[in-house]
């Protein structure tokens, strides 16, 4: 998926650069949701300070080129949110300047632009009553989500192959037909993926 190359080549050169207050994998992850969050004593001041850098980081996003970028959010336990999907109009030779051009930003927020946290309890539920309505109506494979689904803020936790019939996409007559029957669902659970929703505002 382009975002999230797009997203890693970014993550990438802020590593090279030298940047240590963002890590790659599960250890780099977890320090950037703890200590790195707000978290602990000072909290309140931590999280401001959180919040500022991630706002620094995206403008120097949209200033070198991902147009439309929309700050992330942070979550009352210290959850970077971000809506990634901007980061598609970024090719790669962008992308690699502008990992250049903000390392020092990137790496202030302890921020990886590609990395969602779980789902939040709110959207999981959303997009059961959604996953339930669209078994109901023609599609019997359709997984219910879980905090481990993956997710795109303001889009919802999606289709995947096979939550659909063999062949079949979201232009298939019965899946349109699941879609119209269960728009109502689908349009709640888009709404519990905004950015202010997955933030507990």
């Amino acid at each position: 998926m382009l975002t999230f190359r797009i997203a890693g080549l970014l993550l990438a050169g802020v590593a090279l650069a030298g940047c240590s207050g963002l890590g790659t994998g599960d250890a780099g992850n977890s320090a950037g949701n703890s200590a790195g969050n707000g978290a602990g004593s000072g909290a309140g001041s931590a999280s401001g300070d959180r919040v500022a850098a991630l706002h620094a980081a995206a403008e120097c996003l949209r200033q070198h080129g991902v147009r439309n970028f929309a700050d992330p959010v942070l979550g009352a336990n210290g959850e970077v949110y971000t809506d990634t999907r901007a980061l598609d109009s970024i090719d790669r030779a962008q992308a690699d300047a502008i990992s250049s051009v903000c390392a020092r930003e990137l790496g202030a927020a302890n921020w990886n632009p590609g990395q969602q946290p779980p789902a939040p309890a709110a959207l999981v539920a959303a997009g059961v009553r959604a996953a339930r309505c669209m078994r109901e109506n023609g599609l019997p494979a359709f997984h219910d989500p879980t905090a481990d689904s993956p997710y795109t803020p303001g889009h919802g936790l999606g289709m995947r192959a096979e939550d659909l019939p063999p062949g079949a996409d979201k232009q298939t007559p019965a899946v349109q037909h699941a879609m119209q029957a269960c728009r109502e669902l689908l349009d709640a659970e888009i709404r519990a993926s905004a950015l202010d929703q997955l933030a507990g505002r």
